[in-house]
């Protein structure tokens, strides 16, 4: 195994480490920001109006994009998968 091939494999695996999290981590930033905004412009204080609705907003993302954050997934597994076995003896 080249020097070039690990830095691909690498490269690969955190550009879909990126395509699974970030349009979570996005929507929770965005979602957190606004009720920040809120708070400050009100001086409301409490901590579960910032954790309540980033909880409920990130699980309904994961529900809809669950199909294509498997997808992703089961397709990096399979090309790992298939370079060993290319790699064999």
């Amino acid at each position: 195994m080249s020097e070039s091939m690990v830095i691909d494999i690498i490269r690969e695996a955190f550009w879909n480490v990126l395509l699974v999290v970030g349009p979570i981590l996005l929507v929770s930033l965005t979602i957190g920001l606004t009720i920040s905004v809120f708070q400050a412009a009100t001086s409301i204080s409490e901590q579960t109006l910032t954790f309540v609705p980033k909880l409920i907003a990130v699980l309904l993302l994961t529900v809809l994009i669950l199909p294509f954050i498997l997808g992703t997934m089961q397709e990096f597994t399979i090309s790992m998968f298939t370079l060993i076995t290319e790699m064999g003896p």
